[in-house]
């Protein structure tokens, strides 16, 4: 019988290995790493690969990604950092990095600059045989300079994180944007934006289990089928709560076996819900 094949977030450092023992027994086919520089992610991929698990991405560093729209040592510094994950990508054997276009929330002003940089980015992992997929996050004017001052690029690609359309964009429908060029999937829930004013703040983006938060898994899962997504469902969740908040502590209370057999549990109901509206949409190829 086919399915869709199911990823989770294993973190990053040393941690990660042990992390894909119960990842396994719970079911999940695959995992993500988050890179830091210093980070030697290897234990967790020869870890993985004993278990069987495929590596599906790794998430670049995001900290520095406001420096990468401005000039001088500080974004060729950004780009380097880019750069050198794409090569711990290329070690590891993982076909994606996920990447930010940018982090910050008071400016929104893309500058030519920045898409130099980023396409230097671009055409190295071009070089490497690896795709970029730039992340929804806040700033959707700098995800968007780059959508379209990369539109044909063959490395640049989309990845939807449907908690941060919710609490960084304002629910706007981002796969209606780039549904077209979407490599991967963070699949997440959270409470949308709770300044009553409409105000973003990362302290909104919880990455709750889904069903745990406010979103549409429904109109989700049609949606992905309306774009003819067939990669493999990769969500992102944290057991660790924001500071001041308490949303994710139910989850950090949890030992590793119950909390993955809990996520894999609410990644197949995402799951059959897109694969239901798999089967009724003409044209969607069931073979993932």
């Amino acid at each position: 019988m086919w399915r869709r094949k199911i990823c989770i977030d294993a973190g990053g450092g040393a941690e990660a290995a042990a992390r894909l023992e119960p990842i396994k027994a719970a079911g999940f086919d695959g995992y993500f790493l988050n890179w830091k520089r210093g980070a030697d992610l290897s234990p967790a991929r020869e870890r993985g690969e004993a278990l069987g698990l495929f590596l599906q991405s790794v998430h670049a560093p995001f900290r520095h990604a406001d420096r990468m729209w401005t000039s001088g040592p500080d974004a060729e510094d950004a780009v380097a950092e880019l750069t050198e994950c794409l090569g711990v990508c290329a070690e590891l054997g993982a076909p994606i990095m996920v990447a930010h276009a940018f982090i910050g929330f008071d400016s929104h002003d893309p500058t030519p600059e920045g898409v130099v940089n980023y396409r230097r980015v671009a055409d190295e992992a071009e070089r490497l045989g690896i795709k970029l997929a730039l992340e929804n996050t806040e700033g959707e004017e700098y995800l968007a300079a780059l959508m379209d001052a990369l539109a044909d690029h063959p490395a640049v690609g989309f990845c939807w994180d449907t908690g941060h359309e919710m609490c960084y964009n304002h629910s706007r429908d981002m796969l209606k944007r780039y549904g077209d060029r979407l490599l991967c999937t963070h699949l997440d829930d959270n409470l949308g934006i709770t300044d009553y004013e409409g105000k973003i703040t990362w302290l909104d983006d919880l990455h709750l289990l889904p069903f745990d938060g406010i979103a549409d898994w429904d109109g989700i899962a049609r949606r992905l089928c309306a774009h003819r997504f067939e990669g493999p469902l990769t969500f992102e969740l944290n057991t660790g709560s924001k500071p001041g908040r308490h949303d994710n502590d139910r989850y950090g209370k949890l030992p590793p076996e119950e909390y993955y057999a809990l996520a894999y549990a609410a990644a197949c109901r995402v799951a059959s819900l897109v694969i239901r509206y798999s089967v009724r949409s003409p044209g969607i190829s069931k073979k993932f």
